[in-house]
């Protein structure tokens, strides 16, 4: 397992919350918020709690590696306001995000939130795509960092031959994450094959074998 570089995870949370201060989530009105995932009530975050306490804020899922054993060899262990529910109104999360060789964060979006990624082992091809199709894409490992805009299609992918490991962080308290190739071939109900065959300019039998192989295991 990697040894945390505390400065630099320190340096990156310091730069999401000076991120925050210009375009995330609406500022709070009190000193904490804890949220009550059990309440009904909608608005823009969660209700309140009356009976905090500090493990509301404590979370230690991030301290071992998820499993890569999965179709795409990553997995992203999130550390949001569904499972740290003291982060409500603070306007800020993290990740880990483990990789195995070749494993891949497919394309995906984050429509709340900046990402910044610190590698803490391995290497990484890493880009995101801008509006007007431009790429900007790096390699990089051990010690880096790298940012991904708000809302931009992004991906990382692991191309070495040992697993590789970030930590993330979000300048949202619940980023969403949406991937590309799912919210087009896996939703439901799902989009009209004349939709997709005409957008990529490919046959329906390409079109349902993609939808086979993305669709939700029952």
């Amino acid at each position: 397992m990697a040894t945390f570089d505390y400065q630099l995870i320190i340096g990156m949370m310091m730069t999401v919350f000076l991120a925050s201060s210009v375009s995330a989530d609406p500022d709070l009105l009190q000193d904490v918020c804890v949220a009550d995932l059990t309440s009904g009530v909608k608005l823009n975050g969660f209700e309140c709690k009356s009976n905090i306490s500090a493990d509301d804020f404590f979370f230690a899922g991030l301290a071992k590696p998820g499993s890569t054993n999965n179709t795409f060899g990553a997995t992203v262990t999130p550390a949001s306001v569904q499972q740290i529910t003291g982060l409500n109104t603070l306007g800020v999360s993290m990740a880990r995000i483990d990789y195995a060789p070749g494993g891949i964060n497919p394309p995906h979006t984050h429509p709340r939130a900046t990402e910044i990624v610190f590698v803490l082992e391995g290497e990484l091809d890493v880009g995101f795509i801008t509006t007007d199709n431009k790429l900007f894409s790096k390699t990089i490992k051990k010690g880096e960092i790298f940012t991904f805009p708000r809302g931009l299609i992004h991906f990382q992918l692991n191309n070495g031959k040992v697993p590789a490991e970030v930590i993330a962080a979000f300048n949202s308290q619940l980023p969403g994450t949406q991937r590309v190739a799912n919210a087009l071939f896996a939703s439901s109900p799902t989009v009209e094959d004349v939709v997709l065959t005409k957008t990529f300019q490919v046959g329906t039998k390409l079109v349902e074998k993609i939808k086979s192989r993305l669709a939700p295991k029952k």
